[in-house]
């Protein structure tokens, strides 16, 4: 079973939105069954809360399957827990660092690397963007399952 929590800073829009969103995808690839995925937070802000209602908004209208959820801060525990912790910007890996101290096994990345892009997926709490980081994050998990079909893991 392959592992995979994706990481933002409050855990109510662009983790969990990615979360469902690679759900989405594998189960549409008959693929659920191989894949453990969740998401979580860097801080504490919002811990408790489910989806932004402009996250909830955009993955409806696409047609994404949620449910309500509640956030909830990366532990240390995870990194022992999860293959792959997935980030959306360089400020998370920071704060990713800060809570797990070291990454020997490689395992903290930031989604979009994986479509050859070193750039961060933009946080619509503070942009109001939903739509971008929607095509942001259908890019990077679409980039990410073609990494691991190449890698052999699925």
């Amino acid at each position: 079973m392959i592992k995979v929590l994706f990481v933002c800073h409050g855990n109510i829009c662009r983790s969990p939105m990615a979360e469902f969103i690679f759900k989405d995808i594998v189960n549409k690839e008959g693929l659920s069954s191989r894949f453990e995925i969740a998401s979580c937070a860097t801080s504490t802000e919002e811990i408790g809360n489910s989806l932004h209602p402009g996250a909830r908004a955009k993955l409806d209208e696409m047609g994404v399957p949620h449910k309500r959820r509640a956030a909830r801060q990366l532990t240390k525990r995870d990194y022992h827990e999860y293959d792959y912790l997935l980030c959306m910007d360089q400020w998370n890996i920071r704060n990713t660092m800060r809570i797990i101290r070291q990454d020997p096994a490689d395992k903290v990345h930031m989604l979009l690397e994986y479509a050859g892009q070193r750039r961060e997926i933009a946080d619509p709490w503070y942009t109001g963007n939903f739509d971008q980081t929607y095509d942001d994050l259908i890019l990077g998990c679409h980039a990410f399952l073609d990494y691991l079909r190449d890698q052999g893991e699925v």
